[in-house]
C-alpha cells in the first residue's frame, strides 16, 4: 500500500462537504512533488479498478480537480511520468485521443453569442448575464442554462436554485460545447452525481480527457449502458470495456461469485 494514498483515504471521507474534499485535494496535488503525486494515484487508480468502493469515492474529487483548467500542466506532468515509469492504471485514467496531425480544434460556441433578449429585444451584454445567472428566477434560469458562456454556466452552476434535471440535461444537449462540459466536470458538487456523470460520459461531444477518467468512476451497470452506447466515442467505450474485464467478480447472496460492481 502506498502510504500518501492510504493518507488520503482517511482523510477525504472525513469532509462531508465536496467543496472541501476539492479543497484538499487541489492542495495535495499542489504540494506534493510529481512522483510521489503519481505514486498514489496509480495505487488509487488501480484500486479503484478492483471495485474498492473507497477507493473510488476517493478517486471522485480528484478528477474533479483534475478536469480544471488550473490543472493542465499538472495533469502533463502525471500523464508523462505514467507512461516513462509504466504506472499503468494512471495512466489509464489520464488517457486522451490523440489529435490528428493537422487535425482542428474542436469548435467551440462563441463566448459572446447572443442570448437572454429583454422584453423590448435588447439582448443582454456578458455582464448582464453573469450577475443574473448569480441569483436568477426560475425562467431567466431556464434561459440561463442555454448560455454558451462557461463563467455563466459556473455561477448557475452553484445557484440553489438549479436543479439535478437542470444539470443532466445541460450535460447531455447536443450538441455539446466543451467549454460547457468543462465547468460541469470541474464542480465538485454535480459531479458526485451518478445521472450526471453518465450523461456526460455518454455525450458524444464531451471531450475524451473528460469522459474517461470519469468512467473509472461508474459501477457495472453504468459501464454495461456505457458499453452498448454506439454514439458514446471508441475510446470512451474501451475505456468501459477494459475496466469490465478488470472488475473482479463479487460474492453473490448465495456465495456463488457474481459479477463485480
Amino acid at each position: 500500500m502506498n502510504e500518501l494514498s492510504e493518507r488520503w483515504c482517511r482523510s477525504v471521507p472525513s469532509l462531508r462537504a465536496a467543496s472541501l474534499r476539492a479543497d484538499f485535494v487541489r492542495s495535495e496535488l499542489g504540494r506534493g512533488s510529481v512522483a510521489d503525486v503519481s505514486a498514489a494515484l496509480n495505487d488509487l487508480c488501480a484500486r479503484a479498478e478492483q471495485a474498492d468502493p473507497l477507493a473510488r469515492e476517493v478517486l471522485a474529487p480528484f478528477i474533479t480537480v483534475l478536469a480544471g483548467a488550473g490543472a493542465v500542466a499538472r495533469v502533463d506532468e502525471l500523464r508523462a511520468l505514467a507512461a516513462d515509469r509504466a504506472l499503468l492504471p494512471l495512466a489509464r485514467l489520464l488517457r486522451k485521443k490523440a489529435r490528428a496531425t493537422g487535425a482542428a480544434a474542436p469548435v467551440t460556441a462563441p463566448n459572446d453569442r447572443p442570448v437572454l433578449p429583454t422584453s423590448t429585444g435588447r439582448v443582454l451584454t456578458l455582464g448582464e448575464r453573469k450577475a443574473l445567472a448569480r441569483r436568477p428566477s426560475r425562467a431567466a434560469l431556464d434561459k440561463l442554462l442555454r448560455d454558451p458562456h462557461p463563467v455563466v454556466i459556473r455561477h448557475v452552476l452553484d445557484s440553489t436554485r438549479v436543479t439535478e434535471d437542470d444539470v443532466v440535461r445541460l450535460a447531455a444537449r447536443r450538441p455539446a460545447f466543451a467549454d460547457v462540459i468543462a465547468e460541469i466536470a470541474r464542480h465538485p458538487g454535480w459531479t458526485t452525481r451518478p445521472r450526471v456523470r453518465m450523461a456526460i460520459v455518454q455525450n458524444p461531444g464531451t471531450p475524451t480527457e473528460i469522459a474517461v477518467p470519469l468512467v473509472r468512476l461508474l459501477i457495472r451497470p453504468e459501464l454495461l449502458q456505457v458499453t452498448a452506447a454506439a454514439d458514446v466515442p471508441a475510446i470512451v467505450r474501451a475505456a468501459a470495456t477494459e475496466l469490465l474485464e478488470r472488475r473482479p467478480p463479487v460474492p453473490g447472496k448465495d456465495g456463488a461469485r457474481g459479477p463485480a460492481q
